[in-house]
């Protein structure tokens, strides 16, 4: 059975018009979103989230998925907005868990 994912905003670098830090996203079985746990969503973020929700609510480890470095038990992702001068915008890194 899937597990319930949490996806956390844990850095901002740049701007981002959507996301503040601690923000919070949550996926039933990893692919549902929960409107009410949730404070924001942008489909910019969807896109580098998507792969990778599927394989994490069943459990692979972040690791072998080239999420996380050896031992972490959370993913890392982060948003394909680069940043800077050209887009105005910043490249926003959520953590990426098990709901306890």
């Amino acid at each position: 059975m899937a597990q319930d994912l949490i996806v956390e905003v844990e850095e901002i670098r740049g701007n981002c018009p959507v996301y503040r830090g601690g923000d919070r996203m949550v996926f039933l079985g990893g692919y549902r979103l929960d409107l009410e746990k949730t404070d924001a969503l942008c489909s910019h973020a969807m896109g580098c989230l998507i792969p990778w929700l599927p394989a994490l609510s069943k459990g692979v480890p972040p690791e072998q998925l080239g999420l996380a470095r050896p031992g972490q038990t959370d993913a890392h992702v982060q948003c394909p907005d680069p940043g800077g001068e050209k887009t105005g915008g910043g490249t926003v890194f959520f953590r990426v868990r098990t709901a306890p």
